[in-house]
Protein backbone atom coordinates (compact mmCIF):
# COMPACT_ATOMS: atom_id res chain seq x y z
CA UNK A 1 0.00 0.00 0.00
CA UNK A 2 1.49 3.25 -1.14
CA UNK A 3 0.63 5.87 1.54
CA UNK A 4 0.98 10.14 0.65
CA UNK A 5 1.53 12.48 3.19
CA UNK A 6 1.03 16.30 2.08
CA UNK A 7 0.98 19.90 3.80
CA UNK A 8 0.40 23.24 2.79
CA UNK A 9 2.27 26.03 4.00
CA UNK A 10 2.38 29.57 3.28
CA UNK A 11 6.66 30.38 3.01
CA UNK A 12 7.69 33.85 2.45
CA UNK A 13 9.75 33.97 -0.73
CA UNK A 14 12.22 36.34 0.85
CA UNK A 15 13.16 39.15 -1.77
CA UNK A 16 15.60 41.42 0.77
CA UNK A 17 16.63 41.32 4.11
CA UNK A 18 13.33 43.78 4.97
CA UNK A 19 10.80 42.27 1.77
CA UNK A 20 9.12 39.50 1.22
CA UNK A 21 6.43 37.95 -0.32
CA UNK A 22 3.99 35.07 0.73
CA UNK A 23 3.90 31.93 -1.29
CA UNK A 24 1.59 28.78 -0.90
CA UNK A 25 3.01 25.69 -1.31
CA UNK A 26 2.33 21.73 -0.51
CA UNK A 27 4.74 19.61 0.68
CA UNK A 28 4.33 15.99 -0.52
CA UNK A 29 6.43 12.93 0.93
CA UNK A 30 5.30 9.74 -1.34
CA UNK A 31 6.23 5.89 -0.02
CA UNK A 32 6.64 4.89 -3.55
CA UNK A 33 9.09 7.09 -3.35
CA UNK A 34 10.58 7.24 -0.23
CA UNK A 35 13.91 9.48 -0.42
CA UNK A 36 12.22 12.48 -2.33
CA UNK A 37 10.44 15.54 -0.56
CA UNK A 38 8.00 17.10 -3.34
CA UNK A 39 7.53 20.64 -3.21
CA UNK A 40 4.91 22.75 -5.09
CA UNK A 41 5.13 26.17 -5.57
CA UNK A 42 1.86 28.43 -6.31
CA UNK A 43 3.50 31.35 -7.12
CA UNK A 44 0.34 33.04 -8.97
CA UNK A 45 0.99 31.06 -12.88
CA UNK A 46 -1.33 28.99 -14.32
CA UNK A 47 0.87 25.92 -12.93
CA UNK A 48 3.23 25.67 -9.66
CA UNK A 49 6.58 25.29 -10.04
CA UNK A 50 7.78 21.97 -8.60
CA UNK A 51 11.04 21.06 -6.65
CA UNK A 52 12.14 17.45 -5.74
CA UNK A 53 14.91 17.05 -3.61
CA UNK A 54 15.97 14.61 -1.07
CA UNK A 55 14.44 14.02 2.25
CA UNK A 56 17.08 13.02 3.88
CA UNK A 57 18.51 16.69 3.20
CA UNK A 58 15.33 18.48 4.22
CA UNK A 59 15.52 16.34 7.69
CA UNK A 60 19.30 17.62 8.03
CA UNK A 61 19.00 21.69 7.19
CA UNK A 62 16.40 20.97 10.05
CA UNK A 63 19.12 21.37 12.36
CA UNK A 64 22.13 22.42 10.57
CA UNK A 65 23.41 24.28 7.25
CA UNK A 66 23.22 21.06 4.34
CA UNK A 67 23.56 21.07 0.65
CA UNK A 68 25.28 22.25 -2.36
CA UNK A 69 24.61 23.43 -5.65
CA UNK A 70 20.59 23.74 -6.31
CA UNK A 71 19.35 22.92 -3.13
CA UNK A 72 21.16 24.67 0.28
CA UNK A 73 18.96 24.47 3.32
CA UNK A 74 19.78 26.01 6.93
CA UNK A 75 17.87 26.62 10.27
CA UNK A 76 18.18 29.94 11.85
CA UNK A 77 15.51 32.52 13.51
CA UNK A 78 13.40 35.27 12.08
CA UNK A 79 11.51 37.65 13.92
CA UNK A 80 12.28 35.48 17.54
CA UNK A 81 10.89 32.57 15.15
CA UNK A 82 12.90 29.15 14.43
CA UNK A 83 12.55 29.15 10.71
CA UNK A 84 14.50 26.79 7.49
CA UNK A 85 15.38 28.75 4.96
CA UNK A 86 15.77 27.06 1.65
CA UNK A 87 18.06 28.34 -1.47
CA UNK A 88 16.95 27.08 -4.79
CA UNK A 89 19.16 27.66 -7.70
CA UNK A 90 18.04 26.97 -11.69
CA UNK A 91 19.39 28.51 -14.94
CA UNK A 92 15.47 30.35 -14.71
CA UNK A 93 17.12 31.85 -11.67
CA UNK A 94 17.50 31.69 -7.92
CA UNK A 95 14.56 31.72 -4.56
CA UNK A 96 15.21 32.44 -1.23
CA UNK A 97 12.58 30.98 1.07
CA UNK A 98 11.55 30.99 4.57
CA UNK A 99 9.79 28.33 5.82
CA UNK A 100 8.30 27.71 9.71
CA UNK A 101 10.48 25.32 11.20
CA UNK A 102 7.51 23.71 13.33
CA UNK A 103 5.59 23.28 10.45
CA UNK A 104 8.62 21.42 8.83
CA UNK A 105 9.42 19.21 11.46
CA UNK A 106 5.96 18.02 12.02
CA UNK A 107 5.35 16.87 8.70
CA UNK A 108 8.59 15.38 8.55
CA UNK A 109 8.01 13.62 11.62
CA UNK A 110 5.01 11.81 9.88
CA UNK A 111 7.35 11.17 6.95
CA UNK A 112 9.60 9.54 8.96
CA UNK A 113 7.45 7.23 11.07
CA UNK A 114 5.78 6.46 7.40
CA UNK A 115 9.17 5.25 6.34
CA UNK A 116 12.03 5.49 9.11
CA UNK A 117 15.56 6.30 7.72
CA UNK A 118 17.34 3.57 6.38
CA UNK A 119 14.40 1.44 5.52
CA UNK A 120 13.39 3.23 2.13
CA UNK A 121 15.19 0.87 -0.01
CA UNK A 122 12.50 -2.23 1.18
CA UNK A 123 10.10 0.24 -0.34
CA UNK A 124 11.46 0.32 -4.02
CA UNK A 125 10.56 -3.36 -4.53
CA UNK A 126 13.91 -3.55 -6.18
CA UNK A 127 14.40 -7.53 -5.49
CA UNK A 128 11.63 -8.12 -6.58
CA UNK A 129 11.18 -6.88 -9.49
CA UNK A 130 14.72 -8.31 -10.23
CA UNK A 131 13.94 -11.67 -8.97
CA UNK A 132 10.82 -11.08 -11.88
CA UNK A 133 13.29 -9.93 -14.23
CA UNK A 134 16.01 -12.50 -13.65
CA UNK A 135 13.37 -15.40 -13.14
CA UNK A 136 13.84 -17.98 -16.06
CA UNK A 137 11.08 -18.68 -18.64
CA UNK A 138 9.70 -21.56 -20.69
CA UNK A 139 11.67 -20.52 -23.57
CA UNK A 140 14.68 -20.29 -21.87
CA UNK A 141 15.29 -23.71 -21.97
CA UNK A 142 15.88 -23.36 -25.25
CA UNK A 143 18.92 -20.82 -25.45
CA UNK A 144 19.90 -23.37 -22.42
CA UNK A 145 20.44 -26.62 -23.97
CA UNK A 146 23.49 -27.95 -26.40
CA UNK A 147 22.48 -27.09 -29.59
CA UNK A 148 25.01 -29.31 -30.71
CA UNK A 149 23.65 -32.84 -29.06
CA UNK A 150 26.25 -35.53 -28.01
CA UNK A 151 26.83 -36.97 -31.54
CA UNK A 152 27.29 -33.94 -33.61
CA UNK A 153 30.68 -32.47 -33.85
CA UNK A 154 31.50 -29.08 -32.70
CA UNK A 155 34.05 -26.10 -33.68
CA UNK A 156 35.19 -27.50 -36.74
CA UNK A 157 35.91 -31.06 -35.61
CA UNK A 158 35.44 -34.16 -38.18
Amino acid sequence: MHTVVERDLELKLVLSPERSIPVPARLTFRTQDPYAVHVAFHVGSEFPVHWTFARELLVEGVFRPCGEGDVRIWPSKSDLRNVVFVALTSPDGNALLEVPSAAVATWLERTLRLVPPGTESERLGIDECLAELLAPLPADDLWLSDPWGPDEPQDGAV
